[in-house]
């Protein structure tokens, strides 16, 4: 098998490799984001318990509401999304932010940001930490 030269024109998997983790997290979050918009906000409560934690425990788990947050945050509804999981609208936020330094990497021809770094910066562990503790508190209020 030869090796590929200059003039061989990229092929998928070639180029899928070159595609970060931050590139990939971005291009799911904006697809996330595009399904929360069009979700409806009127039947989003209705739909079916997808949550392993919840439906072993009946509780909340740290990330459920997410899903009830982010089509309520995509339609201007901000008590509903506050009140299904506060962490919503700040998730859509990191994503758009990810999003745009990604581009703008890229328009620069500069390399993304490592994901490894950003899942190990301070402010990653506080936001962690922060989450859990809400967690916890919601957690308690269920019981």
């Amino acid at each position: 098998m030869s090796a590929p030269n200059a003039s061989t024109p990229p092929t998928l998997a070639r180029s899928l490799s070159r595609v970060s983790g931050a590139e990939w997290v971005a291009a799911a979050g904006i697809v996330g984001i595009g399904v929360a918009s069009v979700a409806s906000p009127a039947h989003i409560e209705d739909g079916p318990i997808l949550c392993p934690f919840r439906l072993m425990t009946g509780l909340s788990c740290p990330g459920c509401g997410l899903t009830r947050s982010w089509v309520y945050t995509m339609h201007g509804d901000w008590a509903a999304a506050l009140g299904a999981n506060i962490f919503g609208p700040l998730l859509i936020v990191a994503v758009v932010v990810l999003t745009a330094v990604v581009v703008a990497r890229r328009i620069r021809s500069r390399p993304a940001p490592a994901l490894e770094a950003i899942a190990r910066h301070r402010l990653t562990y506080a936001v962690l930490a922060v989450w859990l503790v809400y967690a916890v508190v919601r957690l308690i209020t269920e019981l």
